[in-house]
């Protein structure tokens, strides 16, 4: 059976940053007949559930790997060194399991794949990825949105 990463709070674990998970009937039908492999990016770096929501200020996460924006929470603490660290964390767990794609949270600074919100914590999003999506293309993993619903 194929293995594909999927954010763990897609999965059902409640691990997003409201302390909630996101599985859903859409979710689990683009799993398929694949073994998900589980996992969230900030619980693997140490930040705590639930956590202050947190957004990438001044680019996307091909920004923050490449030195050029930052992940902040709502108060304004910098957490890039841990989404780095989950996004690398992320990486190993998918190459240590076999998987070539992710299913990832959409709109997250983390899994976020093709739009992100936007660093002002409005609720408004900007084209870009999320640290983990990033990092995942970069090393040839095919990062999709996981479907709403």
């Amino acid at each position: 059976m194929e293995p594909v990463l999927v954010s763990a709070c897609l999965h059902g674990v409640p691990c997003r940053f409201d302390g909630r998970g996101k599985a859903s009937a859409a979710v689990a039908e683009a799993v398929g007949d694949r073994r998900p492999v589980a996992f969230c990016p900030e619980v693997a770096a140490g930040l705590p559930t639930p956590r202050r929501p947190a957004e990438i200020v001044g680019g996307d996460g091909h920004d923050v790997l490449d030195g050029r924006a930052r992940v902040v929470d709502d108060t304004g603490h910098d957490v890039t060194e841990e989404f780095v660290d989950g996004a690398r964390r992320a990486l190993d767990a998918a190459r240590r399991a076999g998987c070539t794609q992710a299913l990832l949270m959409p709109r997250s600074p983390s899994c976020g794949r093709g739009t992100v919100y936007d660093g002002t914590f409005t609720g408004e999003l900007q084209q870009g990825d999320g640290v983990t999506a990033a990092l995942l293309e970069r090393h040839g993993i095919t990062v999709r949105p996981a479907p709403r619903g």
